[in-house]
């Protein structure tokens, strides 16, 4: 099998996971899908990024091979260009964007939905997909499921983690980042992101990009800026984002919002993620 039959067959898998298994769903009465059809990107795992991580957010940061020896220890002679990296992009329904656009504090149902069962969903696939692998004979890891993985102070950007799927997205051609640090990906910016690591040759996605927020409009072209209307606690400036502001809104404010209201144990927002030009897509001038 060459290596684009391989990775096509990568692909499929994840598509026909969001497509057809019973976990991707919101878990509503009506049982709606929490994602739509997702994108998927490859990357080596010895590409120069994944190092330009660790200096830059900070040691605990791992690179594919560091997780890869940490989770196969006995797996002697591997170097990180024998390693990929296979990312996907889960996008938020239209009818759960929809919902959210029309808020103003708090997150609507869907998205809360879309924030617990839907996540639920996504590690569903994360381990669907080293299950698959595995049972093929490649060995895989998804790095934010191991009990290694924690969450962990960069010296430079605070709260950080030893991984960041987003980040390893971006590395894999799916997407650069925005005023409010979420990924702007082709479609768009109200999606999910999920990772594995694996013992396979896959050919790495091409960055359309040359730059890590060439597609955010407030940083290409100094227009839009509209997450910083929709965040309502003011944790997006023209400064950046104020990641500790976001959190106790998320994880607290939000949190006890989505208790009270819905009956949900979970957290959410999504406000900057809806409601603005990159919502579904890379926005363009005429967006604003």
């Amino acid at each position: 099998m060459s290596r684009c039959e391989l990775a096509a067959q990568v692909e499929e898998i994840i598509k026909d996971f969001v497509r057809h298994h019973p976990d991707n769903s919101l878990k509503d009465p009506s049982n709606e899908k929490a994602w739509d059809e997702p994108i998927v990107g490859f990357s080596s795992g010895a590409d120069e990024l994944y190092e330009f991580y660790k200096d830059h957010i900070g040691p605990f940061h791992w690179t594919p091979h560091e997780i890869f020896s940490l989770t196969f220890p006995d797996v002697s002679g591997v170097s990180p260009k024998d390693l990929a990296v296979i990312c996907w992009i889960l996008p938020q329904t239209e009818a759960t964007k929809a919902d959210n656009r029309k808020e103003r504090i708090y997150p609507s149902e869907r998205w809360v939905r879309a924030r617990v069962f839907g996540e639920e969903a996504n590690e569903s696939l994360r381990r669907h997909v080293v299950e698959a692998l595995s049972a093929q004979g490649y060995k895989a890891v998804a790095p934010v499921l191991s009990p290694f993985w924690s969450r962990e102070t960069s010296p430079r950007f605070g709260r950080a983690s030893r991984w960041s799927e987003r980040h390893a997205a971006y590395v894999s051609g799916l997407g650069t980042f925005g005023l409010c640090d979420g990924l702007i990906t082709p479609l768009g910016k109200a999606m999910r992101v999920g990772s594995v690591v694996a013992l396979m040759d896959l050919p790495p996605t091409p960055r359309p990009y040359s730059d890590h927020r060439q597609y955010c409009l407030f940083f290409s072209d100094g227009t839009c800026g509209k997450c910083m209307g929709r965040c309502p606690v003011g944790a997006i400036t023209k400064e950046g984002h104020d990641k500790e502001k976001c959190y106790q809104h998320v994880h607290v404010a939000a949190a006890a919002y989505a208790k009270a209201k819905f009956g949900i144990d979970g957290l959410g927002c999504g406000l900057c993620q809806t409601g603005v030009p990159c919502e579904s897509h890379i926005p363009t001038a005429e967006d604003v």
